[in-house]
């Protein structure tokens, strides 16, 4: 379940003089390019953390903690009412507006820092939200090349999109925030609940892992609460509101990993044995915090998945309880890998300074100009007249 984090500081930003349409653009974190990455397919940039795998991983002791109101729950691997489907967009499909939900006056738009209407260029027919409380969908456009990810988007009686949070990401670029986009999705963490999703063409590939890093939950009871221990570390950018409650130690944005000696092999459930296969060479980065679950791994909704397909299999809940007992964070690590086996160069210098928020007129009024989050500018009209325009907003950070 998600509950965004609203801390909030003052961002006081520079005053903007304008004769002509100017744009004040804050670049994307560079990457490398790679034909058959940043796709619908295969989301992310060849070097995004979802992509790459530790070359020589150092890990910590901390052990995930087992249920504590429900002792008899197991570890969740599967497609559900807290996962999603990711829906492809393309120029054929037509826009949609999506509003903000009934007793609110818009849809939460942590990067603007606004709350405010969305309109989606490209919506497919098939779109729907998963079932669970979050109502998790994330939207590929293959057109604009953004992933466009709701928190708890449904459709009301009258027929209207409506959503409480909207963050969007570049499908080519890291599935992570940097400071002047620090919400990248629906996930607490930042990210799109696309980002280390197993998809459905992913499930029969005949591989014996997959290739990604994959996306986990973990229960208060393991979770890091801000205070005694870190809520969320990098790459995440962003944890729970209500993180002080957890009593654990691993914070989200946390590189989860079984050890190189796990016995994977002795794993007979092929789908079990894929998972363990993937933990040992990529890991699950933690994005979210689930209920008393000793942890969750997402698969994309309609594919029917199930470990137990036969019904109770006291092999796989042996296999899946020592998974939870060798599953440790990965402290540090030698080196990385990119996801095509190449090192990982060091990652260009983030963007610190956003232009989200509201543009004034010195002397109070909204003024003409305005922050355009998908262009990450701060976008004036064509005019003859110098326009003066401060932000002194707070957006939610």
């Amino acid at each position: 379940m998600l509950y965004r984090n609203l801390r909030s500081h003052v961002l006081r930003a520079a005053v903007f003089i304008s004769t002509s349409a100017i744009a004040f653009s804050a670049s994307f974190a560079q990457t490398t390019p790679s034909s058959k990455w940043g796709t619908y397919e295969k989301p992310f940039a060849v070097d995004s953390p979802w992509n790459s795998r530790p070359a020589k991983p150092v890990l910590y002791n901390y052990q995930i903690k087992k249920p504590v109101y429900n002792p008899s729950w197991l570890p969740s691997i599967d497609d559900g009412p807290y996962s999603l489907t990711v829906f492809k967009a393309t120029r054929a499909d037509a826009p949609m507006t999506v509003y903000g939900r009934t007793g609110t006056s818009g849809v939460n738009d942590p990067d603007s820092g606004q709350v405010r209407t969305i309109t989606i260029p490209h919506w497919p027919a098939a779109v729907a939200a998963a079932i669970g409380t979050d109502g998790h969908a994330d939207i590929i456009d293959t057109e604009t090349g953004i992933i466009h990810s709701f928190f708890q988007l449904q459709k009301n009686a009258a027929g209207n999109w409506t959503a409480s949070m909207y963050s969007w990401s570049p499908v080519n670029g890291s599935g992570w925030g940097q400071p002047d986009h620090w919400s990248q999705g629906a996930r607490a963490s930042g990210v799109p609940p696309s980002a280390g999703l197993i998809r459905r063409h992913e499930l029969a590939d005949g591989k014996a892992l997959y290739e990604h890093v994959l996306a986990m939950s973990l229960p208060s009871q393991t979770l890091g609460n801000g205070i005694s221990k870190p809520s969320y570390v990098y790459p995440a950018t962003t944890a729970d509101s209500s993180a002080s409650a957890n009593t654990g130690e691993i914070p989200l944005g946390a590189l989860m990993m079984l050890p190189g000696s796990f016995n994977s092999a002795g794993i007979a459930n092929p789908n079990l044995r894929k998972i363990a296969e993937t933990l040992k060479t990529y890991g699950a980065y933690v994005v979210d915090r689930n209920y008393d679950t000793a942890y969750s791994i997402y698969v994309e909704n309609g594919a029917n998945y199930t470990l137990m397909p036969k019904g109770w299999d006291a092999n796989v809940i042996a296999d899946l309880e020592n998974i939870r007992a060798a599953l440790r964070q990965v402290a540090y690590s030698g080196g990385w890998l990119d996801g095509d086996g190449r090192p990982r160069q060091a990652t260009a210098k983030a963007e610190l300074l956003s232009m989200r928020g509201i543009w004034q007129l010195p002397l109070g009024g909204l003024a003409p100009a305005q922050f355009d989050t998908w262009q990450q500018a701060v976008v004036f009209p064509n005019t003859a007249k110098k326009i003066t325009a401060v932000n002194y907003t707070s957006p939610a950070r």
